[in-house]
């Protein structure tokens, strides 16, 4: 079941709150690194990960497509690794390090599974996109650059677009592998 956060909740705030802060009865203090920042709040224990950073942080780019956990339309990175947003607790990531789509681009410049998706335009009406680009990050972190369609196909299982055929999508992700492997090449040789 999907909770809608209660109209109290307070705004997540920068880490200036200390670690050790107890919440209010029935409340629940998470603190965690969002996109490179830390951030704290007080919460409904009940408050899904993607309620906590759409509503909460306003970052809006992790989307709801389902209530079921179906769509992949969540998906972000927890300490490193895809997960559904909307299946988490926010605050069983307590002291977590959360990736979403806005923590990708880095100075201005898209990520390189970010510019693939654009090139090869592997979307449509864009609101699968975060998920998708965020599961294919993970694919290409857990399979190695060199991923075969059936393996991105296999693995995009739990990603749905109601728009396209998965053509663009597939090839958008190859090559946003390609660069990504490139990327590491680069930074290694600096």
């Amino acid at each position: 079941m999907f909770f809608k956060s209660r109209k109290d909740d307070k705004p997540a705030a920068a880490a200036g709150s200390s670690p050790g802060q107890s919440a209010s009865p029935g409340r629940a203090m998470v603190h965690m690194t969002v996109n490179g920042k830390a951030v704290s709040a007080e919460i409904d224990p009940r408050t899904l990960l993607v309620q906590f950073l759409r509503e909460q942080l306003r970052l809006t780019g992790t989307h709801v497509g389902c209530d079921t956990s179906q769509c992949g339309a969540c998906v972000v990175h927890v300490d490193g690794r895809a997960i559904k947003s909307c299946t988490v607790l926010a605050a069983s990531c307590d002291g977590a390090s959360v990736t979403t789509i806005e923590g990708l681009a880095k100075g201005g410049e898209l990520h390189p599974m970010q510019e693939a998706f654009r090139q090869h335009h592997g979307l449509q009406c864009g609101y699968c996109t975060p998920g998708m680009i965020m599961a294919a990050i993970d694919i290409v972190n857990r399979k190695g650059s060199n991923v075969s369609e059936a393996v991105i196909r296999e693995e995009l299982d739990g990603n749905i677009c109601r728009c396209t055929g998965y053509h663009n999508i597939v090839a958008a992700v190859r090559a946003g592998a390609a660069a990504m492997s490139g990327a590491s090449r680069r930074q290694a040789a600096e």
